[in-house]
């Protein structure tokens, strides 16, 4: 090019507008990718496996073959236990394990899991899609009769109110206070609408590109669904928003010092119950004559996804 023509080419300085544009853009790049980066770091170093510390141990009814439990406060929980003829929505004292107040169902249907949302409380059934909602406050109406001078005391059955759910199978139950998540015993993490009872969401729930199946009792902690996989003594930790484990709570200790103090009768690990107000943990098992509260903490040794795989997993991969 000609030198004597570089004159007709003049700097023409950018509007502010432009330049404002560009120092906001490169702001706002180097933030997230400083958020991505510590997210992704913390993900590397954070442990999801975890091992567990009974604090407290109460008595629990080694004839409920528990299903769904659920802490409701004062010192009281609910509990749906299983077993044709034998199925049963109860009240019972956390510390004496005593059933306060029962519900018994009919032969034709096997209790499986419970969860209270406000003043309801939601049941669902094994191998039928029928379900039941009771009032939390009084299974049964206790009222004076009007006919006698002396006061007798009658019990008026309550209306239990039934309905049909949308999932494959009736295992497990839990809320957050504003939907319902459901379990079938598949790897199917359902989100039900407690008013019409329809499927609105639904995530695989998955391990490192294992599908955990058998999902079974439910409870909803902390903004994450825990859940029993069934005839292991693992707890999932899972994200409601896409299904991914987020950890694993290890606790075949509680099973195994049951079995070497005499309980030969007693079934799998099944039952979490969370105490939101004074963050206290409870677990239990079928036809398990404890009830623990337990603490969380994460194990110091690191774990391998192969006893994961072994311990928790029931089958391979995708």
């Amino acid at each position: 090019m000609d030198p004597s023509r570089l004159s007709r080419f003049t700097y023409k300085k950018p509007p502010p507008v432009v330049l404002i544009f560009v120092v906001v853009c490169f702001v706002a790049l180097l933030g997230v990718s400083s958020n991505t980066w510590s997210k992704l770091a913390s993900n590397k170093t954070k442990p999801n496996v975890y091992g567990i510390e009974v604090v407290n141990e109460f008595p629990h009814d080694h004839r409920a073959f528990t299903q769904g439990l659920l802490y409701a406060g004062n010192n009281k929980l609910y509990e749906s236990t299983g077993l044709y003829g034998r199925s049963s929505v109860r009240r019972v004292a956390l510390e004496t394990g005593e059933v306060e107040e029962i519900k018994t169902m009919e032969h034709a249907y096997f209790g499986e899991g419970l969860t209270l949302l406000g003043e309801r409380l939601f049941q669902v059934t094994w191998l039928k899609k029928t379900g039941f909602i009771y009032d939390r406050n009084n299974f049964s109406k206790v009222c004076a009769s009007p006919f006698s001078a002396e006061i007798f005391i009658y019990i008026i059955p309550l209306q239990v109110q039934e309905f049909t759910h949308q999932m494959k199978d009736g295992w497990g139950l839990a809320s957050d206070g504003k939907v319902l998540f459901g379990s079938d015993g598949t790897s199917t993490l359902y989100q039900i609408d407690p008013q019409t009872l329809k499927v609105t969401r639904q995530h695989i729930v998955k391990y490192k590109g294992h599908q955990i199946r058998y999902l079974n009792e439910l409870e909803f902690i902390n903004g994450e669904v825990w859940a029993n996989v069934w005839q292991t003594d693992c707890i999932a930790r899972i994200s409601h928003e896409n299904g991914m484990v987020l950890g694993w709570i290890l606790l075949p200790h509680l099973r195994e010092g049951l079995v070497a103090a005499g309980n030969h009768a007693i079934d799998v690990l099944n039952g979490i119950a969370w105490d939101g107000e004074k963050k206290r943990l409870f677990v239990t098992g079928k036809l398990w004559p404890k009830l623990y509260e337990i603490k969380v903490h994460p194990l110091k040794k690191q774990v391998d996804d192969s006893l994961i795989e072994q311990l928790c997993i029931s089958d391979g991969r995708l």
